[in-house]
């Protein structure tokens, strides 16, 4: 059973109009993908069923959130109609560091596999390190196959892999969908912590006010 996933020129070997990648990086960058779309990161079972039964609200992730040590939990579902590739993925994190990134769907083997490795990435970096990292792969997913400097790489780590996909537009779809699920995912987790804020702020307030007024009782009754 095919899922998808051409090998044969898929990596952009060969385009006059493009830098050809290098025979033995393409075999590297093939196997990496293939590895990862095998022994798939993060997948997780349980995020089926809550996808199915009312435990999936949001109000049901924020009382979960309680229980995971205070964690903020924010979830996405992404659906790529072109290639059937789905994904339920869930954030975890607290103090503005990802703690865990769970999720559970099915696809072709690229998008398995760009999901396993932002897994791996993206775990205990914070929220503002992903953000850099997820404007870091959509460079190399506009790229069109000429990749991104030394520094970018760097950053992103085996997602690399995932350079000679960016010539093919209907596969750059296949390999974001997980890291827009990511991202909408984080953004759930920041307006709950905004939000949060907000009534630590109210509360702080409100006390602050009782104590003003409990003081000013008192000074009276010593003036009396």
């Amino acid at each position: 059973m095919s899922d998808g996933f051409a090998f044969d020129g898929g990596f952009g070997i060969g385009d006059e109009d493009d830098e050809p990648i290098d025979a033995s990086i393409q075999q590297m960058y093939q196997e990496m993908i293939l590895d990862a779309s095998r022994q798939a990161h993060g997948q997780r079972a349980d995020l089926a069923k809550d996808a199915s039964e009312e435990d999936g609200s949001q109000a049901a992730l924020v009382a979960r959130s309680q229980a995971h040590l205070d964690c903020l939990v924010g979830q996405s579902h992404q659906f790529n109609p072109t290639c059937g590739d789905e994904v339920l993925l869930r954030v975890e994190a607290k103090d503005g560091v990802i703690e865990s990134v769970g999720w559970n769907g099915h696809g072709c083997a690229i998008s398995t596999a760009s999901l396993s490795i932002m897994c791996d990435l993206a775990e205990g970096r914070t929220i503002d390190e992903f953000t850099r990292l997820y404007q870091a792969f959509r460079e190399l997913m506009d790229s069109r196959g000429r990749g991104v400097d030394e520094p970018t790489e760097d950053l992103l780590g085996d997602a690399v892999a995932f350079q000679g996909v960016s010539r093919f537009p209907m596969r750059i779809k296949c390999a974001l969908l997980g890291w827009e699920a990511a991202k909408a995912s984080l953004a759930e987790v920041l307006l709950q912590s905004d939000k949060t804020s907000a009534a630590e702020t109210n509360t702080v307030a409100k006390d602050g006010g009782s104590m003003m007024k409990d003081a000013a009782r008192t000074s009276e009754r010593k003036r009396a």
